[in-house]
């Protein structure tokens, strides 16, 4: 009886299990969408979602903002190289034949080396990925810019021994990458697809894009998490104009109350009818037949949409990383605080790209080939460049110099920190998007010219005063 009493009140033992919730199954992940293989994905996703990036930033301008700011913050002016040589003079050299080849750097003579680095970046950001087909030429090494679509996306084949075609990227057994096979045509034919493919070695092409993680080949676009949502704003956006308008309009409706009417009009012909189908002046009155009334149109509009559509260009902005102003172009909310660590994060996020994807994949090999090219061509003199080739083509980039949003306070902070010897003068001259080495000269020339023309240093004499 004791027994049976406890047993009645002892808790129930429970099999214990250990598990995601991510991972079970149930009601709750019904028709939840699932991501495979990272390769495979990419590969059928690439051109649907670059197609529809392109259409989203030719016709929606929150999209065209937030690119072009990202693209902005990328590259600006350009990301410049400078030559780490450990002769000051050889570093000149290097240096000045760079900036001459730069002018020339573009194959279709249409801008500059940097006017290429923006075309890259927009690209990368747009499309996903970008191609450099290095050429050479009378006018030396030159660069042009390949569309992605023409790098065979459907060519994917074994070649046997390891050796495969993946979407028209070659690999070696080992998993190198070792040619490309591109369409012989030009942008503007219409039927581009129809040309066989040809193959340019690795050693001539530049592929830049950002991988999402291994095994993937082809880039996706950086607008693929808010594509969907842009095409919904843009359809809010209409939906919203429309209600507009039709609540603009001033429609009237007679009603026949009693219902003696054939659905035709009655007042045809007659004064009242002229009257009412021209339209009402104001002040005036109007008698209508015994049995009618008149009722007015009063479409109501959506409610509260300013703060949706406000809510839905954020999340656009957070999709592609860049601060919500520079989407929508609204600064009413902001403040210093919200603009400078919005500023900030963007920032962080803008240099990583620089570093992990633009400079590593596009401008360090420009650089390094545009040096071998001087050389080899006797522009530059540098007769022990086989023995310390690597000394000849090392260089430190600089990124544009990122807006402050008080310049007072950033500057402040600077000079502490140099004082404070937390930081060199390099890497602040660095931070601002200069070399230190052309800023000092710089320095020093106004310095001889003011001395040549008996003016006094600004400098000296605060300091003097300050004395």
């Amino acid at each position: 009886m004791l027994t049976a009493l406890l047993n009645r009140f002892r808790p129930e033992r429970r099999t214990a299990s250990r598990r995601f919730d991510a991972a079970a199954e149930g009601r709750r992940w019904e028709g939840t969408p699932s991501f495979g293989s990272l390769g495979p994905e990419t590969l059928a996703a690439a051109s649907v979602i670059r197609s529809r990036a392109r259409h989203a930033v030719a016709n929606n301008p929150h999209g065209a903002s937030g690119v072009e700011a990202l693209v902005t913050g990328l590259v600006g002016a350009g990301i410049t190289p400078a030559s780490r040589h450990s002769d000051a003079n050889a570093r000149k050299a290097v240096g000045e034949t760079f900036m001459r080849w730069s002018n020339r750097a573009d194959a279709d003579g249409l801008t500059d080396l940097f006017g290429l680095q923006a075309a890259v970046a927009r690209s990368v950001v747009i499309d996903g990925e970008a191609f450099a087909h290095l050429t050479y030429g009378e006018r030396g090494l030159s660069i042009r810019l390949v569309p992605a679509e023409f790098v065979d996306e459907g060519m994917t084949r074994e070649l046997g021994g390891g050796a495969r075609i993946v979407a028209g990227i070659e690999f070696s057994s080992t998993g190198e990458r070792v040619g490309y096979w591109v369409r012989p045509a030009v942008p503007t034919d219409l039927f581009a697809t129809a040309q066989e493919p040809i193959r340019i070695p690795a050693s001539e092409m530049l592929h830049v894009f950002q991988p999402m993680g291994a095994g993937q080949v082809r880039g996706i676009s950086h607008l693929a998490p808010v594509l969907l949502k842009l095409g919904e704003i843009d359809q809010l956006s209409d939906a919203l104009l429309v209600g507009a308008k039709t609540a603009a309009m001033f429609a009237g409706f007679l009603k026949d109350v009693n219902g003696t009417t054939s659905g035709e009009n009655p007042f045809e012909g007659d004064q009242i009818g002229s009257t009412l189908e021209t339209g009402l002046e104001p002040g005036t009155l109007k008698y209508l037949p015994a049995g009618f009334d008149i009722s007015f149109a009063t479409p109501q509009q959506a409610q509260q949409t300013s703060d949706f559509m406000a809510a839905e260009l954020r999340a656009v902005a957070s999709g592609l990383g860049v601060p919500a102003h520079l989407v929508s172009g609204d600064l009413s909310d902001a403040n210093y605080s919200s603009l400078r660590a919005s500023m900030v994060s963007f920032r962080q996020r803008v240099e990583r790209i620089q570093n992990h994807i633009l400079i590593p994949q596009f401008v360090r090999p420009i650089f390094e080939r545009a040096v071998t090219a001087a050389v080899l061509s006797g522009e530059l003199d540098a007769p022990d460049f086989e023995s310390a080739r690597d000394e000849w083509v090392s260089a430190e980039f600089y990124p544009p110099r990122m807006p402050w949003v008080d310049p007072q306070k950033d500057a402040a902070a600077v000079r502490e920190m140099l004082d404070s010897k937390l930081m060199s003068r390099r890497q602040a001259i660095a931070e601002l998007g200069w070399n230190i080495e052309a800023v000092d000269e710089e320095i020093a020339a106004d310095h001889a010219r003011e001395a040549e023309l008996g003016l006094s240093n600004p400098t000296e004499t605060n300091d003097a005063r300050d004395a």
